[in-house]
């Protein structure tokens, strides 16, 4: 079986974020994502694209079709607000502990807590039930909608159904690769007023040749013109983009972007990783591939963070020559 494992936030949030050509949010086997909660809590708000788990007659949950669970890249399941793996056992202790029938007698408030704890743990109890037919561990989003919503309350909605077209012409936001403070974009996203409001942009950081309208008030932005070719050096102001991320990040979010938020973009981030949260070029490397599928510096860039890697640790601890880069 896959397994099941806790999903933080911002994991969420870039799953629902990540685009090729299009948002993958389209791809039929990308991404299934299961809401515990009751019926009117889901009509009230749910994430967007978000199914809510049919229940039979008898009020047991059904699992989706094991076919589509079998070719699926992320299943992720969230109730209210489940932060641990743990809440299914302690369920079955709390029946045990009653099964006397003693704790019945008790007061009303004791009642109440234990049929909190249980809706609490409907997303893991859920989880552990399709673990048979998933290829890649089912995910229980960590806080559940409560802790998700807080954080980006911008992707709540109301609706239900989603045509096909209505996905491919979904916006993604730019991933999030430092929680609420440094994102990674593209020059659209950068341009999007509602993008830089909802994320709280107070700062860009434009690693393409065109000049981008800022649309933060009083907001600050650095524009490093460079082409994506084999030839350019971004090398050279590596130190300049690091100083001016940390500088910013005081005072609000920072967004890094380039023209498609593959190369440029991507070789900046991996940069100020390296200068500032002591990762290693792999480290580095690892961690922005996760937040974004399919980001790619070229060759020359990549030369160019590993003489960043020797410059900051006086040796070099990344062998570029692995196929991975």
């Amino acid at each position: 079986m896959a397994g099941t494992e806790l999903c933080e936030p911002g994991r969420l949030y870039n799953i629902l974020n990540q685009q090729r050509r299009v948002s993958r949010l389209a791809e039929p086997n990308y991404l299934c994502l299961l809401d515990a909660r009751t019926q009117r809590e889901y009509d009230e708000s749910h994430i967007i694209t978000a199914r809510r788990i049919e229940q039979s007659p008898t009020g047991e949950y059904l699992v989706p079709d094991s076919e589509e669970l079998g070719c699926v890249r992320y299943c992720v399941v969230y109730d209210c607000e489940t932060s641990s793996l743990d809440c299914c056992d302690y369920e079955e202790e709390e029946k045990e502990k009653g099964s006397s029938g003693s704790l019945h007698t008790e007061n009303t408030d004791s009642s109440s807590v234990c049929s909190q704890n249980a809706e609490e743990g409907t997303a893991v109890e859920y989880a552990r039930s399709l673990e048979q037919f998933t290829r890649h561990p089912v995910l229980v989003l960590r806080g559940g909608y409560k802790r998700f919503s807080a954080c980006y309350h911008f992707l709540r909605t109301q609706k239900i159904l989603w045509m096909p077209q209505e996905l491919d012409n979904f916006q993604p936001y730019p991933v999030e690769i430092l929680p609420a403070k440094l994102y990674m974009g593209n020059f659209k996203q950068a341009c999007d007023q509602q993008i830089q409001k909802d994320l709280k942009i107070k700062a860009q950081v434009n690693i393409s040749e065109q000049p981008a309208t800022m649309f933060a008030e009083g907001g600050k932005y650095l524009h490093v013109s460079v082409p994506d070719s084999l030839e350019a050096d971004l090398f050279s102001s590596f130190a300049t983009i690091c100083h001016f991320i940390d500088a910013q990040l005081d005072h609000g979010a920072v967004l890094v972007f380039s023209s498609l938020g593959i190369s440029r973009s991507s070789t900046a981030t991996m940069a100020y990783l390296m200068h500032s949260c002591q990762f290693s070029l792999k480290r580095a490397w690892d961690y922005v591939l996760k937040c974004k599928t399919n980001m790619r510096p070229h060759r020359g860039f990549v030369k160019q963070l590993s003489d960043w890697e020797t410059q900051i640790y006086r040796a070099t601890i990344t062998d570029i020559s692995e196929p991975n880069y």
